[in-house]
């Protein structure tokens, strides 16, 4: 599928700013599920921009605005393909104790994404980490079973949580949104030693070619897991709808939680009085006719 990817935030500030510093992780990535086929990044007002690529693969922007302005708009433009990779059928077999194994032969090659991190806290919750990840079970079925649960468990409320709200409070009070799902994903996953990483990006509302529901999150940046697979490959679950990850999500960057995949980031000199508007729109592309 083709993907026209548009991602707009903008500040409007109370009083001119003399001075503003951003960073920014709103360039999808191409890998093996994916390919960015066209991308442009456009600012207002207009100041040169560097790049480079983090420690986690992901393309990284940054820019400085030196001089006295009123408003800051950074909108990033992509078109993008996606793919539909699956994991083997004797990848999902494979027992959670094999796995295990396998994860525990190679650890330091994912060692970041089985640690504690600072939205990702592995010393709470044992009763729920327990339920999950028998010795015998497949270790395929035991990760559908774990995206199912948070899926019918928890309420997608916007609005009751911020970044910074710990997951002992997701979990006491059973509501949220996409990151805070993603992070009780990745605190069960990584207690039970299977590697897991966070994933920022978007995901389209209606499938043009069906009568579906709306995905959940598809209005803003949405966020999503990917759980390293025996055999060497990263496996896309979305606790918020219940799915696999497929061709309707577009990955961005990829981190140990939300603070290493943020989209925007940074500080300006002037009134602490601003308005923030974020608008992000994920169109899909008519496939070429056949000849």
């Amino acid at each position: 599928m083709r993907f026209r990817v548009s991602h707009t935030t903008q500040y409007k500030y109370s009083q001119p700013a003399s001075e503003s510093f951003a960073e920014l992780r709103v360039w999808p990535q191409s890998n093996s599920s994916q390919q960015v086929l066209e991308r442009r990044l456009i600012l207002k007002p207009e100041v040169v921009v560097d790049h480079y690529v983090d420690y986690y693969g992901n393309n990284v922007e940054f820019f400085s605005v030196p001089y006295r302005h009123n408003s800051l708009t950074v909108t990033s433009v992509a078109e993008v393909e996606t793919t539909k990779i699956s994991p083997s059928e004797s990848v999902l077999t494979t027992s959670v104790g094999e796995a295990r194994q396998i994860f525990n032969s190679a650890r330091y090659q994912h060692f970041e994404f089985l640690q504690p991190s600072s939205l990702v806290p592995l010393d709470q919750h044992k009763r729920i980490r327990k339920r999950f990840f028998r010795q015998a079970e497949e270790i395929g079925s035991a990760l559908l079973a774990l995206n199912t649960w948070i899926y019918k468990s928890f309420e997608y409320q916007s609005g009751v949580t911020n970044i910074t709200t710990p997951i002992s409070q997701i979990v006491a009070e059973r509501r949220g949104v996409c990151q805070d799902f993603a992070h009780l994903m990745l605190a069960i996953l990584r207690s039970n030693g299977i590697p897991s990483r966070y994933v920022s990006g978007y995901i389209e509302a209606y499938d043009p070619d069906l009568v579906d529901p709306e995905m959940i999150g598809a209005a803003a940046s949405h966020a999503w897991v990917e759980v390293y697979l025996p055999g060497g490959m990263w496996w896309g679950l979305d606790p918020t709808n219940n799915q696999t990850a497929g061709e309707r999500h577009v990955v961005v960057a990829v981190g140990r939680d939300y603070n290493d995949v943020a989209p925007m980031r940074g500080t300006f000199k002037g009134a602490n009085d601003q308005k923030l508007n974020v608008m992000v729109s994920l169109e899909r592309k008519k496939e070429p006719a056949a000849i």
